[in-house]
């Protein structure tokens, strides 16, 4: 089990990377959310492997992700409607 973990975690920690860096650049409510998941599958990744110094990485960045989750989802939300296919 920690062999399947140490070498296929990586792919899906790959894709969700990608997957949340876009939703952020898109301006997604849920895109930290998506990071915080990940960083908790680095950790899992983290300590199957013993890959310590990565642990430090693993911190910080749930740090950031928690405090813009935080920052984003008590910001009002802004609504675009659109008619007949114009902005």
């Amino acid at each position: 089990m920690n062999d399947r973990i140490a070498m296929d975690l990586p792919w899906l920690l790959s894709a969700i990377t990608v997957a949340a860096t876009f939703m952020a650049g898109n301006k997604h409510r849920h895109a930290w959310a998506l990071s915080l998941l990940n960083q908790a599958l680095w950790l899992l990744w983290i300590v199957t492997t013993r890959t310590w110094g990565f642990l430090p990485m693993n911190i910080a960045l749930t740090a950031v992700f928690a405090r813009n989750h935080w920052l984003w989802t008590r910001q009002p939300r802004v609504y675009r409607y659109r008619r007949h296919g114009r902005d």
